[in-house]
C-alpha cells in the first residue's frame, strides 16, 4: 500500500479534528467513540493512532478548533462590531437547535473538568481569549468579558434545558436583556 503524502495525511487531520469537533459538542466527549469520530471522518480507525496519541489528545485539539470557530466566524471592521456579532450569533435559537456547530463550553464544560489538567489549561486559555474579544471596549473592567461570557455560556446551557422552542426562545432573549445591561452598566 503505498504511503500517504503530506498534503493527504494533513487533509486527513483536518477531517477527523472537524468530524471530532462537532460530534463531541454534539453527543458529548465521553458519548463519543474514537471509531465514531473516525467513521464520520470517512476514515478507518486504525489510522487514528498516525495522528493523534490518545483520545484525551483529540479532545484537547478538537476543543481548541471549536473555541477559534467561534473566533474566526465573528464579523466586523472594529472590535466592537466583532463583539456584537458574536454575542448576536450566540445568543440566538439556531445555536440552540445546533450544538454541533457551537461553544464547547455550553457543550462539554461540566465534561472537560474531569479529563485532565493539560485539557482544563487549554480551556482556560481559550477562556482567555474569548473573554478578552468580549471586553473589547475601553470602559470596560477586566471581569467584564469572563462575565459577558459566563452568562452567554449560562443562557444556552439553560435554554438547551427548554422543553419547548417557545421556553428556549425566552430563556435567550433574557440573556440578551442581561448582556444588554452588563454592557451599559454604570461605572
Amino acid at each position: 500500500m503505498p504511503r500517504m503524502s503530506q498534503a493527504d495525511k494533513q487533509k486527513s487531520h483536518e477531517r477527523i479534528l472537524d468530524a471530532a469537533a462537532r460530534l463531541f459538542r454534539r453527543d458529548g466527549i465521553s458519548a463519543t467513540s474514537v471509531s465514531d469520530v473516525m467513521q464520520a471522518a470517512g476514515l478507518t480507525q486504525g489510522g487514528f493512532y498516525r495522528h493523534f496519541s490518545s483520545k484525551e489528545d483529540l479532545v484537547a485539539a478538537a476543543f481548541e478548533r471549536s473555541a477559534e470557530e467561534l473566533l474566526t466566524r465573528t464579523k466586523g471592521k472594529t472590535e466592537s462590531q466583532k463583539r456584537a456579532d458574536y454575542i448576536a450569533r450566540y445568543l440566538s435559537l439556531s445555536h440552540v437547535k445546533n450544538a454541533g456547530q457551537g461553544c464547547p463550553f455550553a457543550a462539554n464544560g461540566s465534561e472537560v473538568t474531569k479529563l485532565g489538567d493539560g485539557l482544563r489549561s487549554q480551556a482556560c486559555q481559550a477562556i482567555k481569549r474569548i473573554s478578552t474579544m468580549l471586553n473589547a471596549s475601553e470602559d470596560k473592567t477586566a471581569g467584564d468579558g469572563v462575565a459577558t461570557l459566563a452568562l452567554l455560556v449560562g443562557t444556552i446551557t439553560l435554554a438547551r434545558l427548554a422543553q419547548s422552542d417557545a421556553e428556549a426562545t425566552q430563556i435567550v432573549e433574557a440573556g440578551k436583556v442581561a448582556v444588554d445591561r452588563l454592557s451599559n452598566k454604570t461605572p
